[in-house]
């Protein structure tokens, strides 16, 4: 019998705290398309440092998704039949928030900001993964979705993050959110399956390694395109750095407030799933219940 034929034919499960009754479900909502919603320059509660911080990290999305979606399909067709039902699932969900945050950037374009600087930095960066192995690629994938569901956890937890935001901007972050919590488990999974032959040291110095990396490059990153926002306000010097850095840290805090979960990733044993935060799910949901139309099938 051709063992490694066996296994490819019908791949090995691997043992996951993802909840085996989870599922996930793509919410197609579409967000500031009718006339009047346009959010304004400062749509946040009229704080320019916040609003320019969010629309830094919306600036990421479109390729920074795309990326995501490749580098965990390069894994789909190996993997287990019920990951595999994850992936697609995780697919659709990420090219409809590719679709939401295109959107969003033109308005943020629409109220006076040029964004090409920041796009090029993206795609130059990214630009430099397309010469790596693909699961140095999945890697990446699986550390930056830690990061958008630990921030999502706070976004959806804290109601001070969007506090008096424009509704329509707020309510796609939100949207957004339960859905980076829903699938915050399929990179992860994918990356433990895809290295199922390594041993348990090997996967954590790699994994480790590039989250300290990763950690350092997007908030230097997010850091400097959000100051490019802002002098294209005229804000610009030391108080308003120090601006930056109090709503990173201070108040609400992104920044300081992940810095647990953030250090959980490093503990041997670690899994997104670890933390059962479903609630927040459901929290989320009673104001967005919005479904996949019948019959749509996962990308």
């Amino acid at each position: 019998m051709n063992i490694q034929g066996t296994k490819q034919a019908q791949p090995a499960s691997i043992v996951t705290p993802t909840p085996k009754d989870h599922q996930i479900t793509p919410r197609d909502r579409r967000f500031g398309r009718d006339a009047g919603d346009e959010p304004g320059r400062w749509w946040l509660n009229g704080d320019p440092v916040a609003t320019a911080f969010y629309n830094a990290l919306s600036l990421t999305f479109p390729r920074g998704e795309a990326f995501f979606i490749e580098s965990v399909k390069a894994f789909r067709d190996i993997t287990p039949e019920k990951l595999q039902n994850e992936i697609r699932a995780f697919v659709k969900q990420e090219i409809i928030h590719t679709r939401e945050h295109v959107a969003l950037n033109r308005r943020v374009e629409d109220a006076g900001y040029n964004t090409g600087a920041i796009e090029r930095r993206v795609a130059e960066s990214l630009e430099m993964t397309k010469d790596r192995p693909v699961i140095a690629n999945l890697a990446a994938t699986m550390i930056l979705e830690h990061f958008t569901a630990i921030m999502a956890q706070q976004f959806i937890a804290n109601p001070q993050h969007f506090a008096n935001a424009d509704q329509e901007t707020a309510d796609l972050w939100r949207w957004h959110a339960l859905e980076e919590i829903e699938h915050k488990g399929v990179a992860y999974d994918t990356w433990l399956y895809a290295t199922r032959d390594w041993s348990r040291w090997q996967r954590w110095k790699v994994k480790a390694l590039m989250m300290l990396v990763i950690t350092r490059n997007f908030w230097a990153n997010r850091y400097t395109d959000t100051l490019d926002l802002l002098a294209q306000d005229g804000l610009t010097g030391w108080r308003i750095k120090a601006k930056l850095l109090k709503f990173l840290f201070i108040t609400p805090g992104v920044a300081r407030k992940i810095i647990i979960p953030w250090i959980k990733f490093f503990l041997p044993g670690f899994h997104p799933w670890n933390e059962d935060d479903r609630h927040l799910i459901n929290l989320a949901e009673s104001e967005f219940s919005a479904a996949l139309p019948e019959g749509a099938q996962a990308a």
